[in-house]
């Protein structure tokens, strides 16, 4: 079998601005159970052969988890991505918003129709706004028919600082939490020493309710939702 890094991954390609995520301690891991996942178990337990993008920071767990089962894995941060300041625009009324445009010419980069599934994770509640439609727009597409996406949205009972997650999948319908923060470049200071700036990690942009759901997803064939308790709403679509 050939290397994973040949065959089975997309690695993230760093921004300019040296951004990256970090895991927290292993101690401060959290399992959840997802019904979502759980319904996508019977795809990869088939004998097909399927092509799998994972929207987050490059997992060992998952890629392992997909390779032992014959299947095809990429990898792509958007979140991190998204930190990008050569993204920083201004629209016709002045106000700051991401360039789209730009953004999608450098990521999701791939043929029509490449992927059987998409997991999409808590990615819309936390990426930029003006970013939010476009991705979206471009999952749609990179999507086979009949492929299914799977994200996570936090209900109106989640507070503002919701932390967020990179999940790693432990079995069919487990996940492994860890929260993410975000480091920034490594700067040398007066005295020679090396400084790297850490973020507490994403905001929650905004939250979603139902209709927001449906609309976001109104060109995709089928919509499931599934209510959990940790304030998560899971939602399971169908190109």
């Amino acid at each position: 079998m050939a290397s994973v890094s040949q065959n089975f991954m997309k690695l993230f390609r760093g921004s300019s601005s040296g951004s990256q995520t970090a895991a927290t301690s292993s101690s401060q891991k959290l399992t959840r159970r997802s019904s979502g996942l759980g319904e996508l178990t019977r795809l990869w337990e088939s004998d097909a052969q399927l092509c799998v993008l994972d929207l987050g920071s490059t997992s060992a767990a998952n890629i392992r988890y997909f390779t032992e089962r014959g299947h095809r894995i990429y990898s792509e941060d958007l979140l991190v991505a998204s930190t990008e300041p050569g993204l920083v625009t201004k629209d016709e009324e002045g106000k700051v918003i991401l360039d789209s445009r730009k953004f999608l010419a450098d990521n999701l980069v791939y043929p029509a129709a490449h992927f059987d599934v998409v997991l999409c994770w808590n990615l819309p509640d936390y990426l930029d706004e003006s970013l939010v439609r476009p991705v979206m727009g471009r999952l749609w597409s990179v999507l086979k028919p009949q492929g299914m996406l799977l994200a996570f949205f936090h209900t109106k009972d989640a507070g503002p600082d919701s932390p967020c997650y990179r999940f790693h999948i432990v079995e069919k319908d487990v996940l492994e939490m860890q929260k993410i923060v975000l480091k920034r470049e490594s700067r040398r200071g007066p005295t020679g020493a090396i400084h790297t700036a850490i973020s507490d990690g994403f905001r929650l942009q905004r939250v979603f309710n139902n209709r927001h759901i449906e609309t976001l997803f109104r060109d995709f064939a089928s919509i499931k939702f599934f209510l959990a308790r940790d304030n998560v709403r899971e939602v399971l679509v169908v190109r």
